[in-house]
């Protein structure tokens, strides 16, 4: 099996720069993203149990499916 580099040398030069591009754009991006804000997506969830649950027993639930698994 080839590596990138092996891969990248049989390409023409003009290739070879595009190949660069787009790493250094695969590498931004990632850098982006660590530095990003974080993601609330999950903000509101449990709003069904709030009437029920407190929180104290949400974070029990919590922690025994991580330990159970899915």
């Amino acid at each position: 099996m080839q590596t990138v580099r092996e891969l990248v040398e049989q390409l023409p030069p003009d290739m070879q720069q595009q190949v660069k591009d787009f790493a250094e754009f695969l590498l931004e991006r990632r850098r982006k993203k660590a530095q990003g804000k974080p993601d609330f997506d999950w903000a509101g969830a449990l709003r069904d149990l709030r009437d029920d649950t407190t929180s104290v027993e949400l974070q029990h639930r919590i922690a025994e499916r991580r330990a159970t698994g899915p």
